[in-house]
């Protein structure tokens, strides 16, 4: 995957002040607030800042967190995780493994296969929707925990 290299100043000129704060400073989005959190409406999630694919609508599921969640990301190689100890706790941070876009956490309470929880803040995703593919119905979309 090719690296997206930009100084903060094209970063800041390219995002909105929320998108610049959370992808490019680590900052979260109110939970059920963020714009995917409930959608499901089929398509890939892309990186905002790169354009990059992180995740597909087929592994987002209800986590009841507020906050865009998935099970699995579209590739291996498709996000970046390091260990997070701000706010006197340890995570993991996801991050785009192409611009290094803040995404939010991974935690291991997900569902089967993987039993991960990829928490995300939909202020760093871009949905591109799949033409002709219908919306499953709520209950059928939502893996609950």
């Amino acid at each position: 995957m090719a690296k997206v290299t930009k100084t903060d100043d094209e970063w800041r000129d390219e995002m909105t002040p929320e998108e610049y704060a959370i992808m490019r400073e680590a900052a979260t989005e109110r939970a059920f607030t963020g714009e995917y959190w409930d959608t499901k409406t089929p398509g890939t999630y892309h990186c905002r800042g790169c354009g990059a694919e992180l995740f597909d609508s087929g592994t987002k599921y209800d986590s009841g967190s507020g906050w865009p969640s998935f099970y699995a990301p579209v590739t291996d190689g498709a996000v970046d995780t390091k260990l997070d100890n701000s706010m006197m706790m340890e995570r993991v941070e996801v991050l785009c493994a192409s611009c290094e876009a803040h995404l939010g956490h991974v935690f291991p309470d997900g569902p089967q296969p993987t039993g991960l929880r990829y928490c995300m803040n939909s202020a760093s995703l871009k949905l591109e929707e799949r033409a002709g593919e219908a919306a499953p119905e709520a209950e059928s979309a939502a893996i609950k925990e």
